[in-house]
């Protein structure tokens, strides 16, 4: 359900929920935690959120894809929202991106640890099964 208010088109959270598959919960988290702006209320006390905070969403989806932690988007939130400037908000997207980036590289050097671990232990046990009388 969509409706405007003012000039702003706006979409209501079940709607934009829906259309990220998201849970209308999720959405009033990120409310709460202040990585969305509050939205507007109807008279009915419906939530509604304008496009621009739709847009946001997305983008929060991306990140959290990428495994940023609600503190993280707090931050990030902050350091666009205290200047509405993104050149503060990409160096510190860039910073938190590049420590996701070494934790990705240690979880495949420890995976390709694991993965040499049981490719051995399968070696000995084809060996053991080899040299078994069957």
């Amino acid at each position: 359900m969509d409706f405007k208010r003012g000039d702003k088109e706006l979409i209501a959270i079940g709607d934009l929920a829906k259309s990220l598959n998201l849970t209308t919960r999720t959405l009033r988290y990120w409310e709460e935690s202040g990585i969305i702006e509050a939205a507007p209320r109807s008279d009915g006390s419906n939530r509604f959120y304008t496009q621009d905070i739709a847009k946001r969403v997305r983008f929060i989806i991306k990140l959290k894809e990428l495994g940023l932690s609600i503190q993280e988007l707090q931050d990030l939130y902050t350091a666009y929202g205290e200047a509405k400037r993104t050149d503060i908000m990409i160096p510190a997207l860039i910073n938190i991106l590049d420590k996701h980036i070494r934790l990705v590289d240690e979880r495949m050097a420890h995976m390709i640890s694991l993965r040499n671990d049981i490719v051995e232990y399968r070696r000995h046990m084809s060996s053991k099964l080899n040299s078994c009388d069957l």
